[in-house]
């Protein structure tokens, strides 16, 4: 019992900083919301982040690119020739592979 009496007049001594201690480990690692958890999520909201950017700049360019073909005629012969290979009656295509 003296031990435990030890101990408790330990505690009694420095209460205040016992409270804080254990105030901070609660809050700095075996709580749910704790700092490690808020990091991780501040990391994974960056990545997120970067990726939304990465997919606006697609859209925009893919907008960009709807409109041309909407409004101009030698936007649509271009997208023709280039991605489908179409050719105009009168003319020869080549179609060049890098196999190795």
């Amino acid at each position: 019992m003296s031990k435990f009496l030890t101990y408790w007049n330990y505690v009694r001594r420095y209460k205040y900083w016992v409270a804080i201690f254990i105030f901070l480990l609660i809050i700095g690692v075996l709580d749910e919301n704790s700092l490690y958890v808020r990091y991780q999520r501040q990391v994974e909201i960056g990545n997120l982040k970067r990726e939304i950017d990465k997919y606006q700049t697609e859209y925009d360019a893919e907008t960009e690119q709807l409109n041309a073909l909407e409004n101009s005629p030698e936007a649509v012969e271009r997208m023709a020739r280039e991605r489908y290979l179409m050719k105009r009656a009168n003319e020869d295509l080549y179609v060049f592979s890098y196999d190795e």
